[in-house]
């Protein structure tokens, strides 16, 4: 959603920043696991009722996402292990939000909370499968890029809610509904341009082979 203009302006700077900064004792790998704790002392809060600082820290850990990259390629230490574990963490920071979103509302009741409980499952299973769904598909030749809900407006959406959903506790209500469609439709969307490109592939070989037997079949 997030259009490639804004994020090759984010890039940039992140980029320059990291220049600037690169002297420092510090690697990409350290950034990205300090980003991973800082995300799970948001999910801490989080359980606890504390949606206020919960966002404001999650705001704070989804600034590293950005920056351990930057750091990667401005120093030119951009590595596999690096690109695995950040990818690997991440999913332990998405699944650290839900499931401090599922005991809040555990522990907050309300005629709402079974759903509450099944919107914030369905949108931590959503999350994981958009993640996947590119992985495999990248795996396997495909090109897979397309989706409303990529991780950065997840994070987005989701300090959003906490930040207001500490005064008015239907915005996180709304909030969590909202990732749990949009986290399986992207996921959707994924498969289906997956499916397309698998498609095309599959079209193009019988064109050739039809154009090598001359449209006649191949006998065995």
């Amino acid at each position: 959603m997030f259009t490639t203009r804004f994020e090759a302006w984010v890039r940039r700077h992140a980029e320059r920043l990291m220049s600037a900064l690169g002297r420092l004792p510090v690697t990409p790998n350290q950034i990205t696991v300090v980003g991973t704790a800082l995300t799970f002392l948001a999910a801490v809060l989080i359980a606890a009722g504390q949606l206020l600082p919960a966002g404001i820290v999650l705001a704070f850990a989804g600034t590293f996402d950005i920056l351990d990259g930057a750091l990667a390629r401005s120093t030119r230490r951009s590595y596999p292990y690096g690109a695995f574990l950040d990818s690997t963490l991440d999913r332990y920071s998405e699944g650290a939000t839900y499931i401090g979103l599922i005991a809040y509302f555990v522990a907050a009741g309300g005629p709402l909370q079974r759903w509450l409980v099944l919107a914030a499952g369905a949108a931590l299973a959503g999350s994981f499968l958009v993640s996947y769904v590119r992985a495999r598909a990248q795996s396997l030749g495909f090109t897979c890029e397309t989706g409303l809900f990529a991780r950065p407006e997840r994070i987005v959406v989701t300090v959003v809610g906490l930040v207001l959903g500490g005064y008015i506790p239907l915005v996180l209500y709304l909030v969590v509904f909202l990732l749990a469609f949009l986290t399986n439709l992207t996921a959707l969307q994924r498969i289906r341009e997956v499916w397309l490109q698998g498609r095309a592939q599959r079209l193009a070989r019988e064109r050739e082979s039809k154009a090598v037997t001359g449209g006649q079949p191949v006998k065995p």
